[in-house]
């Protein structure tokens, strides 16, 4: 028989297993309160990462797969979800109440999604092609369904436009000293819990062999896949019609869903967030897609080497950090 209270340590194991979802620069920029049965998810403004993300629709794009991830790991654990977003209109830090019920059955592929989450890594390495992509992309489209998030699939004709987007991106803050302030701090060595370790970043060779990256301080002197001569992954691109913080938020749970998708796959996945953080770059992308809707977010998917071990868990924020019981 299904439980039918739900207990505050069912809530925590999912919460520290939701906060493995990805974020700009690893910031983390959610808080979550449960109380009454009810969990809520609210969008932290202290950690905004102001000069990358001036106007906070990464911070909600994060909040988004944090959601998502929340959403899998519960069903995984036995329990139904009732979402409703943007709940309080005189609170909009508030993106989320969740309410839950006993699910009746927990099937085997939503405890592989769950166990994916565990998986995912942002891997910012070159990447071969995506292996039996034809009858893969079809399944990934099928997971996202009707949806108010278009998924893009950008060809190989029009990679050197994106890289050139890439490249124009870094030119035009080249002086932003805010910017490479920011940066510099979020993959600092001396930062325990959050930011992106010098493990996860590529070295100056290793950076060289990806064409469509952000330009993070290099790290180390490795050439690791010294193999792969240049990045082979597919890239994709989420958009939504309009720029509201509704349509953000969902397109950060679409990419949730299609991280774990590619994960469960065996694919290795980068999220790409620079191209849409300045409107010049942004454009090229908006033309790229077809001139209409609202990018939001690029994905690199391919294949790490298959005898290469997982790299180590990127730091998450303690669960007293960001979870209130009340």
């Amino acid at each position: 028989m299904p439980q039918t209270m739900l207990d505050n340590e069912v809530v925590k194991d999912a919460v520290l297993l939701a906060c493995r979802a990805p974020s700009v620069h690893n910031s983390q920029p959610w808080r979550w309160v449960f109380e009454d049965a009810e969990l809520r998810l609210y969008v932290d403004r202290h950690r905004w990462v102001h000069g990358t993300d001036a106007f906070g629709r990464e911070a909600i794009i994060s909040c988004g797969a944090v959601l998502d991830h929340l959403r899998i790991a519960m069903i995984a654990a036995g329990w139904r979800p009732d979402i409703k977003r943007f709940p309080n209109p005189d609170n909009a830090d508030q993106l989320a109440s969740i309410s839950f019920a006993p699910a009746d059955l927990v099937t085997a592929a939503q405890r592989r999604s769950a166990e994916a989450i565990l998986q995912r890594r942002t891997d910012r390495l070159p990447l071969d092609r995506p292996t039996h992509w034809p009858s893969f992309e079809p399944v990934l489209r099928g997971t996202i369904g009707e949806s108010s998030v278009t998924l893009d699939v950008m060809p190989d004709e029009v990679r050197p436009q994106l890289a050139l987007a890439s490249q124009l991106t870094e030119i035009l803050r080249r002086d932003d000293a805010l910017y490479h302030a920011e940066i510099d701090w979020w993959t600092a060595s001396f930062v325990s819990y959050e930011g992106v370790p010098p493990d996860a970043l590529a070295s100056f060779a290793e950076r060289q062999r990806v064409d469509v990256a952000r330009d993070f301080p290099s790290r180390g002197s490795g050439h690791r896949r010294a193999d792969i001569a240049m990045d082979w992954s597919t890239i994709l691109v989420l958009s939504t019609d309009t720029d509201t913080r509704a349509d953000v938020l969902r397109c950060g749970e679409v990419l949730s869903t299609v991280l774990l998708e590619c994960a469960t796959a065996g694919m290795a996945t980068c999220t790409l967030t620079h191209l849409i953080e300045l409107d010049e770059s942004r454009d090229v992308v908006r033309q790229l897609i077809g001139g209409s809707g609202e990018p939001q977010v690029l994905i690199r998917v391919g294949v790490a080497p298959p005898m290469e071990d997982l790299p180590a868990a990127t730091p998450r924020r303690p669960l007293d950090h960001v979870l209130e019981i009340r």
